[in-house]
Formats: structure tokens, sequence, C-alpha cells
């Protein structure tokens, strides 16, 4: 049995010996495809250097993420599309297909064979090339041709692999201005000894005196010769610190505005400033200093008064600026506190308004009278404060292209009830071609809608109003106004825009501050434009402003409006929603409770503080929260962070309803994430208008979702 199991082990020791050397040698083989499969991906994938692949006729077939990187092409725009030649300089590539035509004797065309001619020869190629980038950039490349070849040595197409030369061109064009530099400083050197008005001192290495100039022999009352020789420092008050000037030179090259205190042989004293320099042979060997002396006894008197002068101008200017700053807080102030009472003025006198049952005849036209007086005096405060904000330069712009027709649309429907009431005709003629302006949609608006009013305002029963647009030389575009009323005299028109100057009209029926003209004025200028005026008596007046004209058309978004669905549209009725308002002023709270009392599908809830409003909000979950600014403990603004970090409460769209309305307050209201920002006093349409807009967001997103994703 012994040898029979032996026999059983031989062949398998022998297949193992026969097996085992292939399978090696195939798991070695496996390694090296993959190690070469890897260098192959690497090499490919590189963004160190760019590898343009093409076939033979020269159109990219491979176009690897270095090459992506560097041009700034995808490779889906070029791969099968172009050759490299349509990346290169078109001139670059003139100039070498006519320096290889003459190298070669042969004529060569200046596209992709100038880039490959050596290399489909078997001649290494490698030189210098611009790559025009996707961007119209341009990139120096140093780029290295080799043609590719298949098993029977035919050309199948070229590699060209390209480095970024940009760091190269650049220490190029350093070393050039360098030098540049230098011949400018050396010949600078000599031209200076004889034409500087300065005293010049030229010394050896060690500071002995090697030349002079005249205006030296003067300052020292030495003549030329009795001063070469001798030490620099011997001629100054502290001649360690003139010695000191001549190591730091040749320690640090050059000394700018150092000052010392020259010693004139009739003991005169001379406070100078040097500057100086090593100056050096044409074999580059140190010769010595040059240092020129400047008598500076007054420019220091002066540098003293500039002193003084300076520093009252700094103490001026953080006067000016607190005053600043109390005037802004003050403007600040003063409209939160105007237009709180405000808000309940109008409020209650727009809820009594439209109430049911409506008012009395007699009742109609008190609270007329009352919305009629409200609204002017908050239009009086809004042009003074406008007025006040230009003058202490903290009004800001957003200049942006406008269509001048769609906004004289706007505006004139704005104002056509004004003039309906008056019989005046408004006629907006349109340009023969649309006509854009660059500048502030809302300030443009404001300016056309006050200049429309007052050619409503002052002119005749029946008469008309013509507005017309048209381009003006040097890039401008005039918007004119052309009233029938009784016009101006001449030195009616000289005291147009003086503020609070109405021109004799104080006691006539027609309202007004005389201060809307001067805000026109100062906003037209503040957006780089004109404003004038044309008048004739008896026959009317024509106001004309002219703006920057631009080309940039911007098409208007869809309507906000078109996203709201009406409260009530669904079946079985309204759907009950609730609004919290977080508001502490009493009579504000009521007001907005009275407005909302009218919409049987809200329920509202309320609460005094900031505090109290995030509780309640994170407890009944409203689907929109309105928000005052000044609350007591935390603000609104402090209210909207804790509620938009808070995942539960943070898609819930907040109105911000403040009387904080100057314009930067509105623009950190919506900087701060405030779905819209509705300023005291409310008007009762815009509330509700605003209201179903944040009631249609709700509706539509999530609760989990950010409420920004779905704001209008």
């Amino acid at each position: 049995m012994h040898p029979a199991k032996r026999k059983k082990a031989r062949p398998t020791r022998i297949a193992a010996a026969s097996v085992t050397p292939v399978a090696a040698s195939a798991v070695r083989r496996r390694r090296a495809v993959l190690k070469a499969d890897a260098l192959q991906s690497a090499i490919v994938n590189s963004a160190s250097f760019s590898s343009i692949a093409t076939d033979a006729s020269g159109v990219i077939q491979l176009f690897n993420f270095g090459a992506e990187r560097m041009l700034g092409y995808p490779a889906a725009d070029v791969l099968g599309r172009i050759t490299p030649a349509d990346l290169s300089d078109p001139q670059e590539l003139v100039v070498r297909a006519q320096a290889l035509s003459q190298a070669f004797g042969i004529v060569i065309a200046p596209g992709f064979e100038a880039l490959v001619f050596k290399a489909s020869r078997g001649i290494e190629d490698i030189y210098e090339l611009t790559y025009l980038r996707k961007d119209g950039s341009r990139l120096p490349a140093m780029v290295s041709v080799t043609a590719l070849r298949d098993t029977r040595n035919t050309i199948i197409g070229y590699l060209l692999i390209g480095t970024d030369n940009t760091a190269r061109k650049h220490v190029e064009a350093e070393q050039e201005r360098l030098d540049q530099r230098l011949r400018d400083q050396q010949f600078y050197t000599r031209s200076l000894i004889e034409s500087i008005v300065d005293a010049l001192i030229t010394t050896d290495p060690a500071g002995t005196i090697s030349d002079v100039n005249q205006q030296a022999e003067a300052l020292t009352g030495r003549t030329r010769d009795e001063l070469i020789g001798t030490p620099f420092k011997r001629y100054f008050t502290d001649p360690l610190r003139a010695q000191e000037c001549i190591e730091r030179v040749l320690s640090e090259k050059r000394v700018t505005d150092y000052e010392l205190t020259a010693s004139a042989a009739d003991r005169r004293e001379t406070v100078v400033s040097c500057n100086a320099t090593p100056f050096y042979d044409r074999d580059r060997r140190l010769r010595g200093v040059i240092a020129a002396a400047r008598d500076i006894t007054e420019r220091q008197q002066l540098d003293r008064a500039l002193r003084e002068s300076n520093h009252q101008l700094q103490a001026a200017k953080i006067t000016a600026d607190a005053a600043n700053q109390a005037k802004s807080e003050f403007l600040s102030n003063m409209s939160h506190e105007l237009r709180s009472p405000l808000n309940a003025i109008l409020g209650f006198a727009q809820l009594v308004d439209s109430g049911t049952p409506p008012p009395t005849p007699a009742q109609k036209d008190s609270v007329d009278q009352i919305l009629h007086a409200g609204w002017y005096l908050l239009e009086l405060i809004n042009e003074i404060l406008d007025l006040a904000l230009i003058e202490s330069g903290k009004l800001s712009l957003s200049p942006e292209p406008l269509l001048l027709a769609d906004l004289l649309i706007e505006c004139q429907t704005m104002i056509e009830p004004q003039a309906r009431k008056g019989g005046i005709s408004v006629n907006v003629f349109p340009p023969e071609r649309p006509l854009f302006v660059k500048a502030d949609r809302t300030r443009v608006k404001q300016i056309f809608v006050n200049l429309l009013s007052n050619a409503i305002k002052y002119n005749r029963v029946g008469g008309t109003v013509d507005v017309r647009c048209s381009a003006r030389p040097g890039e401008r575009v005039r918007v004119s106004f052309q009233d029938t009323g009784d016009g101006l005299s001449a030195d009616k028109l000289g005291q147009l825009f003086q503020p609070f100057n109405r021109l004799g009209r104080e006691t006539g029926a027609e309202e007004g501050t005389g201060v809307g003209l001067v805000v026109c004025r100062k906003l037209v200028e503040l957006m780089g434009g004109e404003i004038g005026v044309d008048s004739t008596v008896g026959v009317g007046s024509l106001f004309w402003i002219e703006l920057r004209a631009t080309q940039d058309v911007e098409f208007p978004h869809e309507p906000v409006g078109s996203l709201v669905t009406a409260v009530g549209d669904l079946p079985g009725g309204p759907p009950v929603r609730t609004v919290l308002c977080v508001e502490d002023n009493p009579a504000n709270l009521m007001l907005v409770a009275r407005l909302l009392a009218r919409r049987p599908d809200i329920h509202l809830l309320s609460a005094k503080d900031g505090r109290r409003g995030i509780e309640l909000a994170q407890s009944a979950m409203p689907d929109v929260i309105l928000m005052d600014i000044n609350l007591p403990g935390i603000s609104g603004i402090t209210a909207l962070k804790i509620l938009a970090g808070d995942p539960a409460t943070a898609h819930i769209p907040v109105i911000a309803l403040s009387a904080n309305a100057m314009p930067r307050d509105v623009e950190k209201g919506l900087e701060a994430g405030f779905f819209r920002y509705l300023t005291k006093p409310i008007k009762v349409d815009a509330f509700m208008n605003t209201l179903d807009l944040a009631l249609a967001a709700a509706r539509a997103a999530p609760p989990q979702e950010d409420h920004e994703l779905i704001s209008p």
C-alpha cells in the first residue's frame, strides 16, 4: 500500500509544478496591465498638463482633465469637432508656418499642419504656443508634439502635451523690467551729478568724499578741493549718524529721506534730507555711495503746519461723523414715531371707510378728510426724509436696465385717478424704438410720478400732459413732460429748485410742500443724470430729465400675483388658516385684528413680545407670522433668526410690519430673511395682497422646506 500511495502522490506534484509558473506569470501580467492602465489613467486625468490627441486629420479625439482646466473648454465641446489649431493664436500659426516653409523649402499652411509638421516627419518638436481659452484670455504654453503610429508605422494621429508657460513668461517679463530699471538707474546716476540742483556728494565705500557739486560747496561753505579726500561725516553735526547713513546705503542699497544737519565753515547749520544709493563701475564693482542732500528747512515748517491742520481736520471729521450718525438716528426715530400714530389714524379710517354697514354720507365726508390729510402728511414725511437722506449721503441706489415705455405706463396708471379728477388728459407717446436707461427703478418711478402729478396739479381744467421719450447724443435718453398750465416767469424759474419754495402758491388750493422737485433733481443727479425746465407764461411748462442710456435688456419676471390662489377657491369652502401677529402696540394690534376679522378663513393669534411670539409659533405652528421690528425683550429680527433656525418653524413665511421705514431699514429686513417688508401706516389693499401671497406660499410648501425656496 505504501508504494501505491506514492504513485498517486507523484502526478499531483508534477501537476502543481507545471501549473504554478503559468499562474504566477498570468498574475504578473495582470498586475502589469493594471499598473499600465493606472499609469495611463493618471496621465490622461492629470491636471498638471494638457493632453490633446487627434486623429490623422487633426480632429481632437482626446481632451484630458488638464486640458479642460487650462483651456476652459469641456471635452464635449471639442471632441470630434475642432483641431488644436482652432484653440491656438492664429497669428502665431502664420509665423510658424512661414518659418517652417523657409526652413524646409516647401509651402506649409498656417493651420494644424504647422503644429505637427516636424512630428509627422519623425523630428522631435517642442515649441512655445499661445492657446486661446474659452473665456478669451491667453495661455502661453510649452507644447511637445508626437506622432502616433500603428503597428505598420502609419501615422494614425498626434499627441500634443502642453504645460502652462505663464510663470516663466512672468519671470522673463519681471527680469526684463528689473534690467531696464538698472539701465535707467545707471543713466540717472551718470546724469545726476551734472544736473541735479541738490547738494550732491559721492564717497568711496569707506565714506571718504570723492566728488561734489557746486550746491555741496555752498552747503558746507568749502571748496571742492577742500572736500575731496576728507571724511563725509566731518561736515555734519552728528558724525556718527552721518557715517551710519553711508553704512546703511552699503547694506540696504538705498537710503531715502535720511535727515542730517549740515554744519558749514561759518557754523551755519542746515537741516537736509539725504537720498543715497551705491554706484558701480561698468564691471559692476562697487565704487562707493552717491548722496543727494536737499534743504528741508522750509518743508519742515510746512509739515508742522500740515500736521496741525490734519489734526484739526480729523477732529472736525470725527465731529461731523458723530453729527451725521446722530442725524441718521434722529431721522430713523422721527420716522418711526410719526408713522406709528399715522398707522392707527389711516388704518382705522380705512376700516370705517370700507366697513359694513357703509358710513353715512356725512361720515363718509369726514373719513375722506381724515384719509386725505393722513396720506398727505405721510407724503410730506417721506419727502422730508428723502431730502435729509440725500443731503447726508445715506441714500442707496440700485441701478438696473429699465424699459422706459413700460415704466411710464405704470406711472400713468398710478396718476390716472388724479388726472380724471382734474379733467386732465395724460398722453404717453411711445418712442420709435425701445429705449433703456440704467437707473434705480423705485427712484425713477418716484421722479416720474412727481413730475406727472405737478403737471396735472398746476394745469388748467381740461388741459393735457404730453410725455415723450427720445435718444440724445452722448448715450443719453430724455423724457419730457409738457403741460398746458399757466407757465412760469423767468424769476420764478430761478427759484424753482429751492426747498420749501412754492413760488407764491402757498395760499392756493393745490397742496404741496415745495420739496418734491428738489428731491427729484437730487435723485436725478445721484443717478448721473440731469433735469431741466422750459416754460412760457400762458402756454405751459416743459420739464425734462436725461438719464444714461443702456443696451442691456432684462425681461420682466412673471408677476408674483400669478402665484396667488384666492383663499376659498378650494372645494368645500375656505379652509381656516392661522396667522400670528407679534405686536406690542395695542392700537396697531387692534387694527390688524379688525382687518382680519373680515376674513372668515383666518384665525388670528397675537403676542406682545418676541419671546412669547416664538413660543406661540412653535406650539401653534401658524401658516403666516406678522412681526413688528421694535419689540420688548428681543427685536423682530432676532425673533426671525430664532424661528428660521428651528426646523419646525423655518418654513413659515414671516412678514415684517414696522414703522421703521427708512430704505436701509427695509434692506436690512429683507436681508435678514423676511418674506416681505411692509411699512406703517398700513395700506389695506397692499396688506391683504401680501398676506394672500404669504398664505399661498405657506400652502405650497411642506413644513420641512425652506420658505425662501418658494417665496415669489
